[in-house]
């Protein structure tokens, strides 16, 4: 056999297995959107749930997931930053070094429900949080951070050395070079990141399970003090995600109308997860454009 013909079988077969993938993924992508786009209403996404009658809504879990991708984000964001940022220009090539990298990529092969019982243990049993928005975010950036810190490290990685010894030729400080140079080059990669850090921490059930709790207490919108035991903002107060709402539902849900709620709800999940991850590729190809035409200027 020659090497044409063996170049053109690996090709044929290598296509062929990416069409099955995509064939999978569109299936299982458009069977969820045809079952629960036909529910989906303005109602549906702002009304509360219903335990036990028909025409409930998502509003309260939409709310919650939000909230909880807002703050764990505002906590892992600056210290997955620090991290990444040491990691990548200042951290020695030793062997505590490289234990801690290896420690990163241990913690993020963790499964998120050894995340969610850690979270359990000590901020809601230990630390006496309860099941609540705090406890729920604070175990999303232990399930957050090691993705974010790897993804920041390789960003700021992937800018030539060439940039590097450009600014401290010209005079500059380690720490200028990294602020002025490094990190607006590697922006793109790390805005990326995030984006798509956002989709996986909006999908999330099982560490919410056991920080955030499985309830959605009743909340007045209209009461913004953070300290009120209704107020939306308030962190200590139980706050069941869309993805656990959804996990609920098909475990135990009672109401009549409980499938079409789950295919409502698991629709509205899905097409917030691909807007995180299309949003993170446009905002990509964007801001590396404009980076990029703004330096060749």
């Amino acid at each position: 056999m020659n090497a044409k013909l063996q170049n053109k079988i690996a090709l044929t077969i290598i296509k062929l297995i990416a069409g099955i993938v995509v064939l999978i993924l569109a299936f299982l992508i458009g069977k969820i959107l045809l079952e629960g786009l036909p529910h989906i209403s303005w109602q549906f996404l702002t009304s509360p749930a219903k335990a036990f009658e028909a025409g409930g809504g998502v509003g309260i879990q939409l709310f919650n997931s939000f909230y909880l991708l807002v703050l764990t984000l505002l906590i892992s964001f600056p210290i997955s930053l620090g991290a990444g940022i040491y990691l990548s220009e200042y951290a020695p090539k030793n062997a505590v070094t490289a234990t801690v990298r290896m420690a990163i990529e241990v913690l993020s092969s963790l499964p998120s429900v050894v995340v969610g019982l850690f979270g359990f243990l000590l901020f809601v049993v230990q630390f006496k949080f309860g099941y609540s928005i705090l406890s729920g975010a604070i175990a999303l950036t232990f399930f957050n951070l090691p993705l974010l810190t790897r993804n920041i490290e390789e960003s700021l990685q992937a800018v030539p050395n060439l940039q590097r010894e450009a600014g401290l030729a010209l005079g500059l400080s380690k720490w200028r070079t990294v602020n002025k140079i490094i990190l607006p080059e590697a922006l793109p990669g790390i805005v990326t990141g995030i984006v798509l850090s956002a989709g996986r921490i909006f999908g999330e059930a099982a560490a919410l399970i056991f920080t955030a709790g499985q309830s959605a207490t009743n909340v007045d919108f209209t009461n913004w003090n953070p300290f009120a035991s209704n107020s939306p903002l308030n962190l200590m107060r139980p706050a069941e995600t869309l993805a656990v709402h959804i996990w609920k539902i098909n475990s135990e849900g009672i109401m009549p109308d409980a499938d079409a709620v789950s295919a409502g709800a698991s629709a509205v999940l899905i097409i917030a997860v691909l807007v995180f991850n299309l949003g993170a590729r446009f905002l990509g190809n964007y801001l590396y454009k404009k980076l990029t035409a703004a330096a060749s200027k």
